[in-house]
């Protein structure tokens, strides 16, 4: 395969008009944690309306944005075609890479509020947090950030602190449908 062969195929988005070359490779702590929502969300929607999907779908928002979240959430099975996701999807998340964290935290989330994706996570492996974002009135607002406590820094904790810290996270797309946030980093490596 020739060298041109080889960049036509890596991935890309398009955000804004503009052709983003995505990482060909993801790392253990990315991949596992794309594995430990797919169960998760495959579990809990299992006979319900909505679906999951994971890396690799094409998700195109509109003729100038096409882009290809680490896991979403869709109610709407009409936007699922055979080669990707036309419209928005209820719920994305993104996990953080060095290479990506700007772009999901800026040209991503704001690309999604416009579209109107109503709940959208962004995940950061080496804090092992997730920032949730729901939008209200058509603005992101930020709901929680959800953190593993390491259990040394737990017991340290007084109990009025330990009663601050949300350790399970509701998912807004279903009342009884609740994560708890170790199960997301479940084997993720420390470095």
């Amino acid at each position: 395969m020739a060298m041109d062969d080889r960049l036509f195929k890596q991935r890309s988005e398009i955000i804004n008009g503009e052709i983003i070359m995505m990482s060909p490779r993801q790392v253990v702590n990315h991949n596992k944690i794309i594995v430990n929502l797919s169960i998760l969300f495959g579990v809990y929607l299992k006979g319900k309306r909505c679906i999951n999907l994971s890396d690799g779908v094409d998700v195109h928002l509109d003729e100038q944005n096409r882009v290809v979240p680490d896991s979403m959430i869709i109610c709407n099975r009409d936007i699922i075609k055979r080669d990707g996701v036309y419209g928005a999807p209820d719920l994305i998340v993104e996990v953080l890479s060095p290479s990506t964290a700007r772009r999901d935290r800026g040209d991503k989330k704001t690309l999604y509020e416009q579209h109107g994706v109503q709940e959208y996570w962004i995940i950061s492996p080496d804090e092992k947090s997730i920032e949730v974002y729901l939008l209200k009135d058509g603005k992101y607002e930020l709901d929680d950030v959800y953190t593993v406590i390491p259990d040394g820094d737990w017991e340290a904790m007084t109990e009025e602190e330990q009663s601050e810290v949300a350790l399970n996270l509701k998912v807004s797309l279903y009342d009884d449908f609740i994560i708890n946030v170790k199960d997301v980093f479940e084997n993720v490596i420390t470095y």
